[in-house]
């Protein structure tokens, strides 16, 4: 288990008859580090702002990331990260280095975790939503962006490019990481990338496009090792989770 924290851009959704939920494309693409495979420090930007630590007792413990939704105060993280400990007392630190938080300490208030989840620990279901308690009478969003989220039937990332940017509990301050992500079974997807140790699980997976397509959970809760990252594929389920939490 990946025990306990990837990056860009606003989310305007359709939902079609095929019951995915597409979201509008990217202005412009992510900058990501090369060569694939490759981890290293992420460096401070704009989009990183959107992803930071969760956390609990004085300590970080997993990853999350700002998603657009229509009252700006939504995050997407693992259900892992969610769940086990309760849901009080966590607080959400975007942007997070050397112990600095240059956006804010946001109180994490209602958590959206499914019933697959819930019900039974599924693997195919580590995927959760978190609304943020505004402060100074501005939401999360309107403070860091949100990125975009991709989720729905029939659309998998699979074979693409991907970004993940995550908190390592070893470390104050985030990697980075791309490579191709491939299949694993017919409802994860695995990445292969070093150092992705303790701390990173709820990582945002981010396409070329800026999108959001998996977070760092699902089998084996993220991963065994360091080196192999796991999240479900973003199908139906995650869709109407997100649809709930994002009203």
């Amino acid at each position: 288990m990946k025990r306990p924290v990837r990056l860009p851009l606003l989310v305007a959704f359709a939902l079609l008859a095929t019951g995915s939920v597409p979201v509008a494309a990217a202005h412009g693409r992510v900058r990501t580090p090369e060569p694939l495979g490759v981890t290293a420090t992420a460096p401070v930007s704009a989009g990183g702002a959107r992803v930071g630590v969760l956390v609990r007792g004085g300590a970080h413990y997993c990853t999350a990331s700002v998603v657009h939704s229509e009252q700006r105060d939504l995050i997407v993280t693992a259900a892992h990260c969610l769940t086990g400990g309760g849901s009080g007392g966590i607080e959400f630190v975007p942007g997070y280095r050397e112990g600095k938080a240059p956006h804010g300490e946001w109180a994490v208030t209602t958590t959206y975790v499914g019933d697959g989840w819930k019900g039974r620990q599924d693997e195919d279901s580590d995927v959760a939503f978190a609304r943020i308690v505004s402060r100074g009478g501005k939401e999360i969003e309107d403070v860091v962006g949100g990125n975009r989220l991709v989720a729905g039937r029939g659309l998998s990332p699979v074979g693409r490019a991907v970004t993940v940017v995550g908190y390592p509990r070893a470390r104050e301050v985030p990697v980075w990481c791309t490579n191709i992500s491939t299949a694993y079974g017919g409802s994860q997807q695995r990445i292969e990338c070093p150092g992705y140790s303790g701390g990173t699980s709820g990582s945002p997976w981010i396409d070329a496009e800026g999108r959001v397509v998996g977070v760092l959970g699902g089998f084996q809760q993220g991963g065994a090792t360091d080196d192999v990252s796991y999240s479900v594929v973003l199908g139906g389920e995650a869709a109407a989770l997100y649809r709930e939490a994002s009203k």
